[in-house]
């Protein structure tokens, strides 16, 4: 197969129009037909289903589409590991992360990673859902939530304690808890999908139900509801943590339970080889999470 026409597939697929992919390599529509039909001879299947109006990836399309992503960044990583100067990393960086710890962590660090290496562009998508990176064609994708059984590969950043915290001024109101039970007198600011919090008790999780007036689809909207002082949130110490060191808010510690732990990890799809620019930031983040 000729890169050239793994590189136009892909192309392809991103812009879903042959007019679009054409004109990011110069060639007509009819050019690029062609050598699109070529490829799906060469490969005996149909890639995308084409009518006047749209054009879509085929079953076959979507399944390949991947393995094009990795040939092509082998080429580049083959092409890079030749240059006789060294350049710094190169090429784009594509990145999804929680909202508030991409704020917070991740975009500063980015941001300084860029500078020190001028050639390299980086693509964020901060969302606080878990995204298909196959599918979308993204590099690494930073996760606080227990992860799922997958073929992808994942690596441990770091710790991410979970934590109870109040404003002040909700504790001088209403005071706080100090054991599990006590829990239950008090508002719970709730994230949507989590109506029981997990911890620990005994050496073992069990997962309590808790109610509130409030609950948000993101980690921002019950950050700024627990800032408000409308109840008690639970939340991740990634999430909280300058705003415990400022005392904005106040953590709660139950003298019978404790919050369940997580860990924050780099995902990344399962490729023979992984881009420097990935390994690059998989070990700034270790570094910047750690210290």
């Amino acid at each position: 197969m000729d890169l050239n026409d793994l590189t136009l597939f892909k192309l392809i697929a991103t812009t879903r129009s042959l007019s679009a992919a054409g004109r990011r390599i110069g060639a007509t529509p009819m050019v690029v037909s062609r050598r699109l039909a070529a490829l799906e001879h060469e490969l005996g299947t149909r890639l995308f289903n084409r009518t006047t109006r749209s054009l879509s990836l085929t079953p076959e399309g979507e399944s390949f589409l991947p393995y094009v992503d990795s040939l092509l960044e082998t080429q580049e990583e083959a092409i890079a590991a030749l240059s006789p100067t060294e350049q710094g990393l190169a090429g784009q960086l594509k990145v999804t992360a929680p909202n508030v710890f991409g704020h917070s962590i991740l975009v500063p660090l980015l941001a300084e990673i860029m500078v020190a290496n001028p050639a390299l562009k980086v693509d964020l998508t901060l969302s606080d859902g878990v995204l298909d990176i196959v599918r979308t064609g993204i590099d690494i994708a930073i996760r606080v939530a227990p992860l799922q059984p997958s073929e992808l590969i994942s690596a441990r950043l770091a710790d991410n304690p979970r934590i109870l915290c109040a404003s002040p001024a909700y504790i001088a109101r209403f005071g706080r808890p100090d054991t599990l039970s006590e829990l239950a007198n008090h508002p719970c600011l709730r994230l949507h999908g989590m109506s029981e919090w997990p911890f620990i008790v005994d050496g073992e999780v069990k997962r309590v139900r808790v109610v509130g007036p409030f609950s948000a689809s993101s980690v921002d909207a019950v950050r700024s509801a627990c800032l408000a002082g409308l109840g008690i949130a639970m939340t991740t110490y990634w999430d909280v943590g300058k705003l415990l060191d400022r005392r904005e808010l106040v953590s709660i510690e139950l003298a019978d339970a404790l919050p369940d732990r997580l860990a924050i990890w780099a995902v990344y799809p399962s490729r023979r080889y992984t881009p420097p620019r990935v390994r690059a930031l998989v070990e700034a983040l270790k570094e910047r999470l750690t210290r």
